[in-house]
């Protein structure tokens, strides 16, 4: 059956500009010049980003739940992550996550620095000053467990207070984040808890920010969950598609919008294709129009569904997680994908 691509442009608008705002003059511009073009218009819709006057109220709600937060709370810094921080969310209305992260203490990796420490293979590619940074975090006393949960807790607990004082929707039964609608901006905020965690990579980068991890509170469960590294990620994301004038964005947001207006089971996240679009060679696709990055997302799905070397040795942006080993259930959602953009692209070879 063909696909309804004026039908699947105007999915895309709705989702991207449902209040039907004046877009930005250079994408209007693009658009016009493929106006009489359903399939070619679909594709300019699907890979380019929502105007940035929604991404500017999702912004402006997290950054009215900071400044609530900043009246109660003490010892934290705020962070964002997700999507709308590499400006490849796909809905106009897309919610962000503000990320308030104690400052009182951190987590580290010791086992992990200590194996570092000992491993002369290592060693020889560090500065002396980075070895003295490894070293230095195993000194000291430490934090003790019990406070630092009770620390957690209670910026929970204080941040469930404030924004319920000030917010008519909220959301506080949820284990790892409370939800906040700001009724004003249409814009939902999650607020998570947190703290930082270090491994051998922050160490060794002066704690930079960027390569910090953070471990969320699960008020429910009264602990610390397993840890994450969005803003490696996220650093990443931007810095490859800079490189790239966009392109890696692009490839991102088409099977995002592919995967949302498809009648076949794709279980794949963001965090999904972020890492197979990471994945690709930038040589591949560098100087590509983006018509032809149909071709190369393509490729890519195919190389990852049919080489199972490949599949089992995707990892995350980060480095630190496999996408698909061991998982069976997303590889077939992998070849429900390819089986769509292949046929976005069948089409687009009769067009150019």
């Amino acid at each position: 059956m063909n696909k309804n691509y004026n039908q699947l442009a105007a999915s895309i608008q709705q989702r991207s500009n449902p209040e039907n705002l004046v877009l930005e003059k250079s994408f209007s511009d693009e658009l016009s010049s493929v106006q009489y073009n359903d399939l070619l218009r679909y594709i300019t819709l699907a890979m380019n980003g929502v105007d940035p006057a929604y991404t500017e109220k999702s912004k402006l709600a997290g950054e009215r739940v900071k400044n609530h937060l900043k009246e109660t709370l003490s010892d934290v810094v705020y962070r964002y992550q997700g999507s709308v921080m590499t400006n490849t969310h796909i809905k106009g209305t897309s919610d962000i996550d503000l990320l308030v992260i104690t400052d009182k203490f951190y987590t580290f990796d010791r086992a992990g620095i200590e194996k570092a420490l000992s491993d002369y293979n290592q060693m020889i590619y560090l500065k002396e000053s980075q070895i003295n940074s490894l070293k230095s975090q195993l000194q000291g006393g430490g934090y003790g467990t019990d406070i630092a949960l009770q620390d957690l807790r209670e910026n929970r607990l204080h941040s469930e207070h404030k924004l319920k004082d000030k917010y008519e929707i909220y959301d506080i039964t949820r284990p790892k984040s409370i939800k906040i609608t700001n009724q004003h901006l249409k814009r939902d905020v999650d607020i998570v808890i947190a703290n930082w965690y270090d491994d051998v990579k922050s160490v060794i980068n002066d704690k930079n920010d960027d390569y910090r991890g953070i471990q969320v509170y699960n008020k429910q469960l009264h602990s610390k969950g397993d840890v994450d590294y969005p803003f490696l990620s996220i650093k990443r994301i931007n810095d490859r598609s800079a490189d790239t004038q966009g392109r890696l964005k692009k490839m991102i947001r088409l099977l995002k919008n592919i995967k949302a207006d498809s009648d076949k089971e794709i279980e794949l996240s963001s965090f999904d294709f972020n890492a197979i679009c990471y994945d690709i060679d930038i040589s591949t696709y560098k100087d590509l129009n983006k018509y032809m990055l149909v071709g190369v997302v393509l490729n890519k799905l195919i190389k990852l569904a049919t080489d199972g070397h490949s599949a089992d040795n995707l990892t995350s942006v980060d480095g630190r997680e496999y996408i698909f080993r061991n998982n069976s259930g997303k590889l077939q959602s992998l070849r429900n994908l390819m089986g769509e953009v292949s046929f976005v692209l069948n089409d687009l070879k009769t067009q150019l």
